[in-house]
């Protein structure tokens, strides 16, 4: 049996997270080679994980550098990768998701004539600027791969609109892999402000916003709906682990800082976010991932955009979206802190993203590709 070189590509924090279980998977997979390279669009948050789910890279492009732009991200990790596929010559190159990393990757195999692997594919917002650059990204990467790995049936039928209908399979989504692997009740936080906490008899809300389209107006009204949060229920702790981002910074500590119930903190390891979401009440965020991690701890979830390419979660019930207009965000929040009926309808929905084992599935779609198994088990059929 011929070993099947699979190379792995990623960049950021959620992608790490995302790709770490699949990696491992890959790693204990008989006729496999696993190989990592990553680009480092995100140095110290992507060392961070690594480290946590002890993932080594193999190639380290380390392209980030002080005001990078999306063209230095692409361009660099462009070159970079060109070399390392002419040295590695997988055959099979996977990226994940959304990111300036997953496009670059694509391309850069695709140059190669390289098989890609889509992992979470067919997300679609249906609006190219939003999320910006991501939409495009995955659009774009869609049409290069040739093995698409769809977290649900949606994604599946948003591919196959566009044309997209070989090599699709639905097999769930990697990071409820992941957060099953990382939550623990005994963990200790390396903030100590987050053991001090009363998370018996305090309602601890998570909140993370940082995306790009958000900056402005939108992310002053997110603010101050937090801030009326925190003033108008005494039962509250608003804990926000500040992007690193110097507007989000910015903007946080001029509507969020000098309260005594509102705790700005630094950005949090992936143990530690997952930990605290566990422990939380609900969760605030402008972020995708979140609004697939926090399901799987019965954790509800407003999204603090304007839409988002993640509607199984809405159509299940587990996620509501806020929007990004003050008076909208209070209401909403205010109606899960008081009608514990409608708490209690979205703690206890079905996660739509699926049962822990995406990774297994992803590594056998890629063994029948290259003919290792000669069958797909019918789960995989659509």
């Amino acid at each position: 049996m011929k070993t099947i070189k699979v190379m792995t590509v990623f960049g950021t924090r959620p992608e790490a997270i995302k790709m770490a279980p699949l990696v491992h998977e890959l790693e204990r997979t008989d006729g496999v080679e696993s190989i990592v390279c990553v680009t480092a669009q995100h140095r110290q948050m992507l060392d961070q994980v690594m480290d946590i789910f002890h993932l080594k890279a193999d190639y380290d492009l380390d392209i980030m550098q002080p005001r990078q732009t999306l063209a230095t991200i692409t361009t660099k990790s462009l070159v970079g990768l060109d070399e390392v596929l002419d040295e590695a010559k997988p055959d099979i190159v996977l990226v994940h998701g959304d990111t300036s990393t997953t496009f670059a990757g694509a391309l850069a195999a695709f140059y190669h004539k390289i098989p890609v692997g889509h992992v979470e594919a067919g997300l679609r917002t249906f609006d190219k600027y939003s999320p910006f650059p991501e939409e495009m990204n995955r659009k774009l990467t869609g049409q290069i791969a040739e093995l698409h790995f769809a977290p649900t049936e949606r994604n599946r039928k948003n591919l196959a609109a566009e044309g997209i209908t070989k090599g699709v399979i639905v097999c769930g989504n990697t990071v409820v892999d992941a957060i099953h692997s990382t939550v623990n009740p005994d963990f200790v936080f390396r903030d100590d402000t987050l053991n001090q906490l009363d998370y018996e008899n305090r309602r601890v809300i998570l909140v993370t916003a940082h995306r790009r389209e958000n900056y402005g107006e939108a992310m002053e009204h997110i603010m101050r709906a937090l801030r009326r949060l925190a003033d108008d229920f005494e039962d509250i702790d608003i804990v926000y682990p500040v992007h690193l981002s110097p507007y989000v910074r910015e903007t946080a500590a001029k509507y969020l800082s000098g309260h005594e119930r509102i705790h700005l903190i630094e950005p949090l390891a992936v143990d530690e976010m997952h930990n605290l979401m566990g422990r939380s009440y609900m969760v605030m965020t402008d972020s995708g991932g979140l609004q697939e991690e926090a399901p799987s701890l019965g954790k509800p979830v407003l999204v603090l955009r304007r839409e988002t390419e993640r509607p199984e979660a809405i159509e299940a019930g587990t996620v509501r979206l806020a929007g990004v207009e003050e008076d909208t965000i209070y209401s909403m929040a205010c109606t899960l802190l008081r009608d514990e009926n409608e708490y209690h309808q979205m703690a206890h929905a079905v996660n739509p993203y699926g049962d822990g084992h995406t990774s297994r599935r992803i590594v056998h779609m890629i063994r029948h590709y290259f003919g290792q198994l000669p069958d797909l088990p019918d789960e995989f059929r659509p």
